[in-house]
């Protein structure tokens, strides 16, 4: 147990997680927030696991998403050094994740965008993020915050509704033949492409999701086909994530994402929370199901949670994600449903 003690968030060993020592590091990690997390152990106790029992990932229990609603999910007793909260809806109650340490956090979104993007000094980071920006405690603007920052490009920044603005600067990239990446909420991208059409060769557009009840609902490959149509590219980009999480998964095409390597999505039964298929289980090409998220970069939080997301997983670990849950709460990152 010398990893519970000295070394339980030490990146050298969260963000290096390979394939095969990725069960075992989960598992330490899960019977660390057992005897760490309170309400995590209480929600074990009260499905009667024993934690000396669980010998395989896929027997790790997953705690419900609501609880972030209701609950501090929290791994040992410590003040936050930051709290970040969900958009949510008007009446609902929004998720808080209670952060210890926002150095895992930068150095976990870090990581993974340099292995997916390479450096972030290649890129001018531009976020059009209005509803996020609108709001305080945004973990998505603060990790494109952070991105800006180790951007040091001069036209990096956050747009809220100055469109035109948007349109010069990134005619003006396209011109200087600078590579950009434009990371926007669904809605926002959509009124600004078809507002201002263009055809763009050196830029990716990310979305991250989030229509959020102001347009009418469209399909994850409607809206792509928009964005290709109007932007004139042949591929968009997207990001799952949740201000529950502390890591990040990307799609590069085909709304097809893959995990960072100290990740892993698997998937429950519907009808069954505990019958969980890992990627490394499915014997056919794909399997669908709700969505069930080891992050182990949540050290101080919860790094195994049961999201109200619905996906189609892949054996090879990528996953589509679908849509959600019958009556689950609307979300301000809200998915869109997948084709």
């Amino acid at each position: 147990m010398t990893f519970l003690t000295q070394h339980i968030d030490d990146p050298g060993r969260l963000f290096a997680a390979s394939a095969s020592g990725f069960d075992d590091l989960a598992l330490e990690i899960f019977r660390y927030q057992y005897h760490n997390n309170d309400i995590y152990r209480q929600y074990c106790n009260a499905i009667h696991i024993d934690p000396s029992a669980v010998k395989h990932p896929a027997k790790i229990p997953f705690l419900p998403i609501r609880f972030f609603k209701t609950h501090e999910v929290k791994t040992t007793a410590f003040d936050p050094s930051v709290i970040f909260e969900s958009s949510g809806t008007t009446g609902t109650v929004n998720s808080r994740h209670f952060v210890k340490d926002t150095n895992i956090y930068r150095e976990s979104f870090m990581t993974c965008f340099n292995s997916f993007y390479g450096d972030a000094g290649n890129y001018c980071i531009i976020g059009l993020l209005p509803s996020y920006l609108e709001r305080n405690n945004s973990s998505l603007v603060w990790m494109v915050n952070e991105l800006i920052r180790a951007s040091h490009h001069p036209n990096n920044g956050f747009y809220l509704y100055d469109f035109e603005k948007l349109q010069q600067t990134l005619l003006g990239n396209e011109q200087r033949q600078q590579q950009t990446i434009l990371i926007g909420v669904t809605y926002a991208l959509i009124d600004f492409f078809t507002a201002y059409p263009m055809k763009l060769l050196n830029t990716i557009i990310m979305e991250t999701g989030g229509m959020k009840g102001r347009k009418e609902e469209l399909t994850r490959s409607e809206v792509h086909s928009i964005l290709m149509e109007f932007a004139g590219i042949t591929e968009v980009h997207s990001e799952y994530g949740m201000t529950e999480l502390l890591s990040q998964a990307y799609a590069k095409k085909e709304g097809r994402f893959a995990c960072p390597q100290w990740m892993q999505v698997c998937i429950r039964a519907e009808d069954d929370p505990f019958a969980v298929t890992l990627a490394s289980g499915i014997r056919d090409r794909f399997t669908a199901g709700a969505i069930n998220v080891i992050d182990l970069a949540n050290i101080y939080s919860c790094s195994f949670i049961a999201t109200d997301d619905l996906c189609r997983l892949y054996s090879d670990g990528s996953f589509e994600v679908l849509g959600r849950l019958d009556n689950s709460d609307v979300r301000g990152c809200s998915l869109m449903i997948a084709t």
